[in-house]
């Protein structure tokens, strides 16, 4: 399994980025897949999940403000913040459970400036 996160940069606060997540390895439609952010100093905090045939979860910080997405053609998934603030500056993983297991990309870092 492998997590390639990218999109990742600085934007204001207000503003909107797009991450990327392309996944190999495994069949994409079929598990859990999403992000998580971690802050410097601060534990890693779910940002937003996604399952066939299900609704995606969003961490009580985000709702409303982001929005998952997958391409099952790409093998990827996204995930396009917008109305950013300065406390989701942080970095963020690509992530997905496969058959029990926890497989993590290497982060992208995302810095919104007030």
């Amino acid at each position: 399994v492998q997590l390639q996160a990218s999109g990742g940069g600085l934007a204001q606060t207000g503003g909107s980025l797009r991450l990327s997540c392309a996944a190999s390895g495994f069949t994409f439609d079929d598990y859990h897949i999403g992000w998580f952010r971690q802050a410097p100093g601060k534990e890693r905090d779910l940002v937003a999940t996604l399952r066939s045939g299900r609704d995606a979860n969003y961490g009580d910080s985000v709702s409303g403000r982001f929005t998952i997405f997958r391409d099952n053609a790409k093998n990827t998934v996204y995930l396009q913040m917008n109305s950013l603030k300065p406390e989701d500056t942080a970095v963020y993983y690509c992530y997905a459970k496969v058959e029990g297991a926890a497989y993590w990309g290497q982060g992208t870092l995302v810095t919104v400036s007030s």
